[in-house]
């Protein structure tokens, strides 16, 4: 074989590498962007559950046939909902996930404004005949 059909060779098999680990590295993108519907507390890189592991050979796939992130990340938002967006987009369907967390600290906040001034509000009881004359006593210095 020449010089120049081994160097060719050279280049062709480290382009093949170079692109195989662009897919990787896509791959890798879009696992971490996306929800295991199974765990649903871990990005698909993270899940070991065979949808998790399903998913992400869908995923290969899908780079292999020459499909962009986004039209991949549209097809499982198509199939599983926005909820399978690690980050989903702030639309009607998804307020309650954005602003959810906001509305309960609010409650949380109102209840405890509520219970602290009726706490401070309230009227100490009054005092019977015999503790008042105890605290008459106590005043003047008559204790018993």
């Amino acid at each position: 074989m020449s010089r120049c059909a081994c160097l060719l060779l050279l280049w062709a098999s480290m382009q093949g590498a170079n692109a195989a680990g662009a897919i990787e590295d896509r791959e890798a993108r879009l696992s971490a962007s996306l929800r295991c519907m199974v765990c649903q507390n871990q990005t698909l890189a993270e899940s070991n559950a065979p949808l998790a592991v399903d998913m992400r050979q869908q995923i290969r796939e899908q780079l292999g046939q020459g499909r962009s992130e986004q039209q991949i990340r549209d097809y499982f938002e198509e199939r599983y909902g926005a909820f399978v967006r690690y980050d989903p987009p702030f639309m009607p369907s998804t307020w309650l996930l954005w602003l959810g967390p906001f509305v309960l600290l609010a409650v949380g906040f109102a209840a405890l404004w509520r219970v602290v001034s009726r706490h401070g509000r309230s009227e100490p009881a009054p005092l019977t005949p015999a503790e008042r004359e105890r605290a008459d006593a106590l005043l003047k210095g008559d204790a018993p």
